[in-house]
């Protein structure tokens, strides 16, 4: 098994459809762009938030167990991934990548 580096690429936040549909939030996404997260497994990296997880967590698994070109050649990385998290009001785009040393 591989690790899987996680980064927090670019994040977009939509005010008009926050102002027009969401409740107010306590705390909304508090990733910061650049943050990287080290995903051993299944195992949601602490700090990451369970809804960018659930959004990522089928190709972070494929690309542990050696899975590659998951967009059949759109990424010139064959062994990472570009994802976006589910937040419609403000999702954050995630590269994963491969990390070359083996979990134990």
């Amino acid at each position: 098994m591989k690790r899987v580096k996680i980064t927090a690429m670019k994040q977009t936040v939509y005010h008009d459809l926050i102002k027009e549909y969401e409740n107010p939030l306590e705390d909304p996404c508090n990733i910061e762009v650049g943050k990287v997260f080290i995903a051993n497994g299944w195992e949601k990296p602490e700090g990451l938030c369970q809804s960018a997880w659930d959004s990522m967590s089928a190709f972070v698994m494929t690309l542990t167990y050696g899975g590659q070109d998951i967009y059949d050649g759109w990424m010139k990385n064959k062994k990472s991934a570009m994802i976006s998290c589910n937040d419609g009001f403000r999702p954050m785009s995630f590269l994963l990548e491969v990390v070359d040393e083996d979990v134990h």
